[in-house]
């Protein structure tokens, strides 16, 4: 999502990672951002500490000098994912004027905060619900699909958006599209973040016919 709310993008990164110093040439943030790549790639269950120690290149110890437990990384990269996510629903643009506009600016400020946040959201996309941690997380972000089904809701009732769809299903079918972008998305290639939300809102708002 970037536009005049792009608040919910780099800013938040260095507050909601945090800034705690542990060992010389770490500190929190990036202990953290390595730790995300780990879980995305072993699968958080499966990712021990030692796995996490040998990546990062220190002993299992030196870890808990910057958090205190692999639960604890998990948390943090959850929370950096939702915050981003919930804080777009917070924006003026998401909160007043008309519901398709709202609806616009909240696709186009999702696709923004995956692609800014990208290991963080691909690991919340991954989550199995096996620890409370996760299962808090995923209410979470349950919460945030039901705020934007409502909306999606307002947007058929104003006569913007056809009514023939359960607003359920127009909710989940939008996501579906914009969370498979986790599994193909490379930054810094062609297909810059902006061209990716325009292409997002085009598919969903216009469909693929071409104009007659």
């Amino acid at each position: 999502m970037p536009s005049a709310s792009q608040t919910t993008s780099t800013t938040e990164t260095s507050s909601t990672a945090g800034t705690k110093r542990g060992r010389p040439g770490y500190d929190q943030q990036s202990v953290l951002r390595i730790a995300v790549d780990v879980f995305n790639r072993h699968g958080y269950d499966a990712t021990s500490m030692g796995i996490l120690a040998e990546n990062l290149g220190i002993s299992k110890s030196a870890i808990y000098h910057h958090v205190p437990s692999k639960g604890d990384l998990l948390k943090l990269a959850l929370d950096h994912a939702l915050g981003g996510l919930e804080a777009i629903l917070e924006q003026p643009e998401a909160t007043s004027g008309a519901a398709d506009a709202r609806l616009e600016f909240v696709l186009r400020q999702t696709v923004a905060v995956l692609v800014d946040r990208l290991p963080f959201v691909t690991l919340l996309l991954r989550l199995r619900g096996n620890t409370e941690i996760e299962r808090d997380a995923l209410e979470r972000r349950r919460t945030f699909d039901h705020k934007v089904a409502v909306l999606i809701s307002a947007a058929r009732e104003e006569g913007s958006l056809r009514a023939d769809i359960d607003p359920r299903t127009v909710s989940r079918l939008l996501f579906g599209m914009i969370n498979s972008i986790v599994e193909w998305y490379k930054p810094g290639g062609s297909l810059s973040p902006q061209r990716l939300a325009d292409d997002v809102i085009t598919m969903a708002f216009d469909g693929l016919h071409a104009d007659a």
